[in-house]
C-alpha cells in the first residue's frame, strides 16, 4: 500500500475517532487537519511547512481559502434563507394552512396525512430549515391525527419525513453549500435550484400516493374522521386565502431566480424581507420575536460556517497528502463502469448518512468525488441532485438522524421511539425509490436548467 493511501486512511480514521469523543465537529475537523499537517511536514518531502501561514504556498492556502469563505457572495444567501425560514415560522402561516386544509382533505381516508404533506411541500419551498419544519409539522399535526385515531407510526412518520423536504426543494441551504463547494459555472446555485425543483415535487407526490394508498390497503391506520363539514366553495376560498401569502413568497424567491431577474443571493434578500412582511401582517412581530429570530439566525449560520472553516482546513491538508489523487484512482479503478462508479458513491453516501451529518458529507466528500464524476462525462447538476437526495435520507436514518430527535421532542408521550422508526422506514424506501427514478431518468433534474438557459 502506498504512503499516500495510508495517510488518507489514517486521516479519515483520526476524524472518526475524534468525532466519537463528543467534541464539536468544527473542532474535530480543524484538529484533524492540524495533526496531519504535522505528519505531512515530517513525512512528506514537498508537503510545504508553511501551509497554514504562507499565502503564496502552492499547496492549499488555508488562510486564503478561509478568507474566501467569509467574502463569498454565494454564501451571503445562507443567513438570509435561514432568517426567512425562522420568520416564516413566526408568521403563523403554517397554522392557518393546517386549519383550512384539514377542512379540504379531512374527509378523505388518509386526508390528514395528505394535508401534512401539502403543507410540508409549501414550507419546503420557502425555507430550508429542517429542524423548524419538522417541529412545526409535528406540533400542528400529531395531536390532530392522534385524536382521530391514526396509527402512531403512520402519523409520526409522515410528519417527520415531510419536514425533511426543505433540504431538497429550493431554496435549500444544502444546495447553496453544494454550489459553493463545487465552484464551477455548470453547477451554480441557480442551476441546482432549478435541477432540484422537479425531483422535490416528485418526492412530495410519491409521499401523497403513499399517504392515500396505504390506508386503502390498511383502513385501520387512518380512519375517516366524523363530524367534519362537507367541502364547499367557502372552504376552498379559505384554503386559497391561506395559501396566497406562501405562494407569493415562493414566487418572489424562486420566480425571480428562474426568470433571471435576480441572483440566488439577491432573491434570498427578497425572501427575508417577504417573510418579515408576512410576520408584520399577521401581527406576530415584536421586539422579542425579532431578537429571538436574529439570535437563532446568527447561531445557526455560525454553526454552519464554523464547520465550513474546519472542513476547508481538512480538505486542503487531505489534498496536500495526495487524498484527491488516491480517491480518484480508487473510483476510476472500480470494475463497474461509469454508472457503477456513481452508484458506489451514492451507496457510500447513504451509509455515511447513518453516522455523519449532511454538512460534513457535503463539505468533505462532495468536492472529492464530483471531479471524478465530471471526468466520466456525467452532468454535474444531475449528480449533485442525486447526491442531495441521498443525503436527505440521513435525517431519517438512526442513530444520528436529526429529524428523529426533533420529532421525538414534540411528539405526544404515547409515541415511542420504536413508533418513530417504524413510521419513517417506508418513507426512507420512498426516498430511495425517487432517487432511482431520477438516476434512470436524468431529464427530471436536467430539463428545467436546460430550458431556462435555452
Amino acid at each position: 500500500m502506498e504512503l499516500e493511501t495510508l495517510f488518507v486512511i489514517g486521516m479519515f480514521l483520526t476524524f472518526g475517532v475524534l468525532l466519537m469523543t463528543g467534541f464539536p465537529v468544527a473542532w474535530v475537523l480543524g484538529g484533524t487537519a492540524v495533526i496531519w499537517t504535522l505528519v505531512g511536514v515530517v513525512a512528506v518531502e514537498d508537503f510545504g511547512a508553511n501551509l497554514w501561514f504562507d499565502y503564496p504556498s502552492s499547496m492549499g492556502l488555508v488562510p486564503e481559502r478561509i478568507w474566501g469563505i467569509v467574502e463569498s457572495e454565494t454564501l451571503v444567501a445562507l443567513p438570509m434563507f435561514i432568517f426567512m425560514g425562522i420568520m416564516l415560522d413566526q408568521s403563523g402561516v403554517a397554522e392557518r394552512l393546517m386549519k383550512s386544509m384539514v377542512k379540504l382533505f379531512g374527509n378523505v381516508r388518509g386526508g390528514f396525512a395528505v394535508t401534512v404533506i401539502v403543507i410540508g411541500v409549501l414550507l419546503a419551498a420557502t425555507t430550508g430549515i429542517i429542524g423548524a419544519s419538522v417541529v412545526l409539522l409535528g406540533m400542528l399535526s400529531l395531536p390532530v391525527m392522534m385524536q382521530n385515531k391514526y396509527d402512531k407510526g403512520f402519523a409520526v412518520g409522515t410528519a417527520c419525513a415531510t419536514g425533511t423536504l426543505g433540504i431538497l426543494i429550493p431554496p435549500s441551504i444544502m444546495l447553496v453549500l453544494m454550489a459553493d463547494r463545487l465552484a464551477v459555472p455548470e453547477a451554480s446555485v441557480g442551476d441546482l435550484f432549478m435541477g432540484a425543483f422537479l425531483p422535490g415535487l416528485l418526492l412530495g407526490a410519491m409521499y401523497v400516493i403513499y399517504a392515500l394508498g396505504r390506508p386503502l390497503l390498511q383502513p385501520r391506520i387512518a380512519p375517516v374522521p366524523e363530524g367534519l363539514e362537507p367541502v364547499t366553495w367557502r372552504v376552498v376560498w379559505e384554503v386559497a386565502k391561506a395559501v396566497l401569502p406562501t405562494a407569493a413568497l415562493i414566487l418572489g424567491v424562486l420566480g425571480s431566480i428562474f426568470a433571471g431577474l435576480a441572483t440566488p443571493t439577491e432573491a434570498s434578500g427578497v425572501g427575508a424581507l417577504g417573510a418579515l412582511i408576512l410576520a408584520i401582517a399577521a401581527r406576530r412581530l415584536n421586539l422579542s420575536v425579532l431578537r429571538s429570530s436574529l439570535y437563532q439566525t446568527t447561531r445557526t449560520a455560525s454553526f454552519i460556517f464554523a464547520i465550513f472553516l474546519g472542513a476547508t482546513a481538512f480538505s486542503v491538508v487531505l489534498r496536500g497528502l495526495g487524498g484527491d489523487t488516491v480517491i480518484e484512482e480508487a473510483l476510476l479503478g472500480l470494475p463497474f463502469g461509469p454508472y457503477g462508479v456513481v452508484l458506489t458513491i451514492l451507496a457510500a453516501v447513504f451509509l455515511l448518512g447513518f453516522f455523519l451529518d449532511w454538512v460534513e458529507i457535503t463539505l468533505i466528500i462532495l468536492p472529492l468525488v464530483a471531479p471524478v464524476v465530471q471526468q466520466l462525462g456525467f452532468d454535474l447538476v444531475w449528480f449533485t441532485i442525486l447526491f442531495a437526495m441521498c443525503l436527505q435520507t440521513s435525517f431519517l436514518t438512526p442513530p444520528v438522524g436529526f429529524a428523529l430527535f426533533y420529532i421525538k421532542g414534540v411528539a405526544p408521550p404515547e409515541i415511542k421511539v420504536t413508533d418513530i422508526y417504524r413510521g419513517v422506514a417506508p418513507y426512507i424506501l420512498i426516498q430511495l425509490l425517487a432517487l432511482a427514478v431520477v438516476f434512470l431518468v436524468p431529464e427530471i433534474a436536467t430539463w428545467l436548467p436546460s430550458v431556462a438557459y435555452d
